[in-house]
């Protein structure tokens, strides 16, 4: 009898517990990460050109006529500061994301910060810099350049006078009047 009590406490001793929801989660695996969405392939731009915007004076678009617009640029000038050129690459942007864009061409390289912003309900590649800045130069020239964006493909820019009278005429509303006698 005495063999059969020992035995019954060691059974009772060698017994686990029943899990709990601690130990479930703690086994649990870890969550995928996430990554960025798949890069977009670059634009077909055979036929492709800066426009004024019908809707906004201070605006430029670049795209083929009759489709959606690839590129905006934009003279803003708020409350009398400084006046600023705007940039849109009019592409899917993820949430949060952002990324250097590349301006390649007529002899100059521009590059500038833009992050992923909601415009018209779409998230799209923006960014801003003062109208002076020299990151604008390769618009200002007479021959085609390249525009990218990591993720949002390449955007051949074909020659245009356009986008450098509108750099200039923008860079100009920071100059005070001129004073005629």
């Amino acid at each position: 009898m005495r063999m059969i009590a020992l035995a019954s406490v060691l059974a009772l001793a060698a017994c686990k517990p029943p899990p709990t929801d601690a130990d479930m989660t703690r086994d649990m695996p870890e969550a995928e990460p996430t990554f960025a969405s798949e890069p977009l392939p670059s634009p077909e731009t055979e036929g492709a050109m800066w426009a004024r915007s019908q809707q906004n004076a201070q605006r430029l678009v670049y795209g083929i006529p009759g489709e959606p617009a690839l590129v905006s640029l934009e003279c803003r000038r708020e409350g009398g500061a400084v006046p600023e050129l705007q940039i849109t690459r009019i592409s899917p942007a993820d949430e949060g994301a952002g990324a250097m864009l590349a301006l390649v061409g007529n002899g100059h390289i521009g590059r500038m910060a833009v992050d992923a912003r909601e415009v018209n309900g779409r998230l799209m590649w923006q960014g801003e810099r003062l109208a002076a800045d020299l990151v604008w130069e390769p618009l200002a020239g007479p021959r085609a350049l390249g525009l990218t964006v990591p993720g949002a493909g390449r955007v051949e820019l074909n020659p245009s006078d356009l986008p450098g009278e509108f750099i200039e005429d923008c860079r100009l509303l920071d100059q005070p009047p001129s004073s005629v006698p």
